[in-house]
């Protein structure tokens, strides 16, 4: 009889367990689904903003984290500008002379976008550049949290919510 009591009262526990830790569990992830969205369009109106003014000012920027912080996570911004860098040069050596030569770019990333940020307030996109910027979260959510107590995998390089927009610089 001892047995069968203490057998009873573990799935009661269990049951219990359970019935908590799944809607939870789920939840968290619906809340890591509404996240993932709020991150992706984030960016993408950034990035869209910035095709269209060929300019990144220190508002936009500012505003664009503020939007973020508003999930409750915090994220790692990376930004990269892939600098049109015109060779107008005639090529000799191919067959037509009259050919110019090749469009070459040049990567510039987020510590000197926000250094010239920092000092002049706005950063100036030449058109036919392109614009890539990328967002993830650097903290663990309470869905990454249950899933790896779950699973046992702790310290997991998992994150829930990463997007990334690029686009070419159309505006002067």
């Amino acid at each position: 009889m001892e047995g069968d009591t203490l057998v009873t009262v573990v799935v009661i526990i269990l049951a219990a367990a359970i019935m908590v830790i799944f809607p939870l569990m789920t939840m968290a992830d619906r809340t890591d689904d509404v996240t993932q969205l709020v991150l992706e369009s984030t960016l993408a109106e950034f990035a869209d903003e910035v095709r269209y003014t060929a300019v990144i000012t220190e508002d936009q920027y500012e505003k664009l984290i503020e939007s973020l912080a508003a999930t409750g996570n915090t994220y790692d911004i990376e930004m990269e500008i892939k600098v049109l860098d015109e060779n107008p040069g005639k090529k000799t050596a191919q067959a037509q002379a009259t050919k110019y030569g090749e469009n070459e770019y040049y990567s510039v990333f987020t510590e000197d976008i926000l250094d010239v940020l920092d000092k002049e307030g706005k950063y100036k996109l030449t058109q036919g550049s392109f614009f890539i910027i990328k967002g993830k979260n650097d903290n663990m959510t309470l869905a990454d949290q249950l899933h790896n107590f779950l699973s046992s995998v702790s310290g997991s390089e998992n994150y829930a919510n990463q997007a990334e927009k690029s686009v070419m610089i159309t505006g002067n």
